[in-house]
């Protein structure tokens, strides 16, 4: 009697493993979780990662300090409640977003080994990453519509960019953003990938995932590469279309102190969009071109092109931007020095 009791158990747990597996054919599953990938981090400096999270974490502190540092000043003065400074907002925004993407789960893996992230993580990372990147490169066009427009048509410029075209603006390059990167997740969610899942990365950077799909990937890679040199290509022609209009509208400037003040005023600007291009670019071609150079060091300038600017752009306008050094350096018993305000910045 006992011997059959086993014996009916036995054929009890056989069918409950044949039913489970059957269930598990039928919706995708394994018994691993095949979904899971592994960062792992900077590959070759296992090491020194706990050295390298220092300066990691500097720059992220320093970046989210000077870009709400930013943010609050422009929000509690109403001096500085104009189009300019509601587009320094939105690249504060995006430059304390875009290392809060990377650096809390970076340090996870430098401190306590968390390598481990979900696809659904992944993919979600890597969304916005690139959204934010993109809307980060409409709104330095913006500003370079703004400062064509302070200099070339300064007398309407109060009507061409009010506050609410702005928003508009804004609004619009978001939901380009948007359009343009949701594809790309939505295609590699459709991928199935292989068994090593092994990114050699502290993000899920695009290239390294698409890497690991094993299906045809023709379609993604061309995406890719259109996307690229869309936005790029597009952004880039705008802003050097109204740089070109600037220039010719100041060497129309018989004044030399109006010439020095119009060429001051996309100082800065100018500034801002070479820590954000240069970097990316040097990059790139590291990327493609540099195959003698270690993994390391790719993965390194790629994750430093996240940090820097959003660190240095707060820097640059604190610095270039008399407005904001006035306030700065103003006290509430001197309220009459924000009459002396003008309305873009000057070196």
């Amino acid at each position: 009697e006992s011997m059959r009791s086993i014996r009916d158990c036995i054929l009890c747990i056989s069918e409950s493993n044949r039913r489970i597996n059957h269930l598990m054919g039928a919706f995708n599953f394994t018994h691993s979780d095949s979904s899971t990938f592994i960062l792992m981090g900077i590959p070759g400096l296992e090491a020194a990662h706990i050295w390298i999270s220092i300066p990691f974490s500097i720059f992220y502190i320093i970046s989210l300090l000077g870009n709400f540092t930013l943010l609050s000043v422009v929000g509690k003065e109403q001096t500085l409640h104009k189009p300019m400074y509601l587009l320094l907002c939105m690249l504060a925004l995006s430059d304390i977003a875009t290392p809060t993407f990377v650096v809390p789960k970076a340090l996870g893996i430098f401190w306590f080994n968390l390598k481990g992230i979900t696809l659904a993580a992944c993919l979600t990372q890597m969304f916005f990453l690139h959204m934010v990147s993109v809307m980060h490169s409409a709104t330095l066009v913006t500003m370079a519509f703004d400062r064509y427009v302070a200099i070339c048509n300064p007398l309407r410029y109060a009507t061409i960019l009010s506050n609410e075209k702005i928003a508009k603006l804004e609004l619009i390059c978001l939901i380009r953003a948007v359009l343009f990167i949701l594809p790309l997740p939505l295609l590699l969610s459709q991928q199935p990938f292989c068994a090593n899942h092994i990114i050699p990365h502290m993000q899920c950077e695009y290239t390294a995932v698409v890497k690991m799909a094993c299906g045809d990937i023709t379609v993604i890679r061309i995406y890719g590469l259109v996307l690229m040199f869309l936005i790029n290509g597009f952004d880039l022609t705008l802003i050097a279309l109204s740089y070109i209009l600037i220039i010719k509208a100041v060497l129309r400037i018989s004044s030399k102190k109006a010439h020095q003040k119009a060429l001051n005023t996309c100082t800065t600007h100018i500034c801002v969009m070479l820590t954000y291009y240069t970097p990316g670019l040097f990059s790139s071609l590291t990327y493609w071109f540099g195959q003698g150079i270690a993994p390391h060091i790719h993965i390194i300038l790629a994750d430093l092109y996240l940090l820097i600017p959003p660190m240095l752009n707060p820097i640059i306008y604190g610095v270039r931007t008399k407005e904001l050094q006035t306030i700065k350096n103003s006290t509430s018993k001197n309220p009459k020095l924000l009459n002396h305000l003008s309305l873009g910045p000057n070196a």
